[in-house]
């Protein structure tokens, strides 16, 4: 008489395979179903996002070849099943990616990218998992900031479907066109090809299961904040502004862009960049060289709240352009400031995630 097979060995064999979506092992990810042995016949539902999938036969011969290792004998069928929209996981085609935390402001050259890194890395200091996407693809600065200049990701083949694996700084993974096209090259993107890019750096990253995914934007609205909401249901929106009036009217721009019906993107508050000037030697000194009060009037505008005030101090800047972000140096109040809007930060999104309901993918034309 044959033994009977055993499904805990066939589903250990089948964590060999992996998503080619997100590179999760198939049983983790929670993508194998209804396993049932018959005599030599092995049956499982495999849950797909989409039966229209790509790959889809290299993932049937994966999960035979993967089954053959243990019961060579097996005939193994694998049953498709697309995901039905009624479920959570469907709306997100990153679904291991808790949390997705886009960084915007109005103008340039009010700190975004330096408030993106020194937020992604201290919330990474707060024990959570974190990764950073840099979409401001007109002027990538994070590959300078964390010291990658120069570096390409790798491409790893996963299933069939080539993917790029992240590049990783301080523990950090990290994804920016900045190391994808020559620094000195010029980069000139149409909306389409731009859209392109965002959706490649979703799609075709192997992004780790992620508590926070911090998305550095282009300064403004435009295609790629456009794109962002229509490829992933983004949590929520840290908006950077200074202090001056002028920084403040156009970030306020950018702020109704994501409070629009049809996009719906809640603010989780404001980070006032370039606060006041102190000098190092002389830490209490505040020197108001752009005014006062833009960070608190952008948090009363946007019915959230003044996430932290960061001052111009000389280290910020030195961090950014030697590649050591100012959130890792253990002392100083610049360290301080930012990881203050860290902890705000991370309490708002919790308080964001008990209040309201996860936010949608943006069909246009709703």
């Amino acid at each position: 008489m044959e033994m009977e097979m055993n499904k805990d060995k066939i589903m250990e064999a089948l964590r060999q395979v992996r998503d080619p979506q997100t590179g999760r092992d198939i049983v983790s990810a929670g993508m194998v179903e209804n396993l049932e042995t018959e005599g030599d016949n092995i049956n499982f539902k495999l849950v797909v996002p989409s039966l229209q999938m790509q790959g889809k036969a290299e993932l049937n011969f994966a999960c035979m070849g993967a089954v053959a290792t243990v019961y060579p004998q097996a005939n193994v069928n694998v049953h498709f099943m697309a995901r039905t929209p009624g479920s959570r996981e469907s709306a997100s085609i990153v679904p291991h990616i808790k949390n997705i935390i886009a960084v915007a402001s109005g103008k340039g050259g009010v700190g975004k990218s330096t408030v993106a890194v020194n937020l992604a890395l201290g919330l990474k200091k707060l024990g959570a998992r974190v990764g950073l996407m840099d979409a401001d693809v007109y002027g990538p600065s994070i590959p300078t900031m964390l010291g990658l200049v120069g570096q390409r990701p790798r491409v790893k083949d996963i299933t069939g479907t080539v993917k790029m694996v992240p590049l990783e700084a301080y523990g950090l993974p990290v994804i920016s066109i900045g190391n994808i096209i020559d620094p000195d090259q010029a980069v000139v993107l149409r909306g389409p090809r731009l859209a392109a890019i965002i959706k490649q750096f979703f799609n075709d990253v192997l992004w780790d299961s992620l508590d926070f995914l911090i998305v550095d934007l282009p300064p403004g609205t435009g295609d790629v904040q456009l794109t962002l909401v229509q490829t992933v249901p983004v949590t929520g929106v840290v908006l950077v502004t200074t202090p001056q009036e002028v920084a403040l009217a156009d970030a306020i721009k950018a702020m109704n862009m994501f409070l629009l019906p049809q996009i719906n993107v809640p603010i989780l508050g404001v980070v006032e960049n370039m606060s006041w000037f102190t000098p190092a030697e002389l830490p209490e000194n505040k020197y108001f060289i752009f005014g006062e009060g833009g960070g608190k009037k952008l948090a009363k505008e946007s019915n959230s709240v003044l996430l932290g005030q960061i001052p111009i101090v000389q280290s910020i800047r030195e961090g950014g352009d030697n590649g050591i972000p100012a959130v890792l140096n253990e002392s100083g109040i610049v360290s301080d400031a930012l990881m203050n809007v860290a902890k705000n930060t991370l309490r708002q999104i919790a308080v964001r995630n008990e209040m309201m309901e996860p936010t949608r993918v943006v069909k246009m034309g709703e």
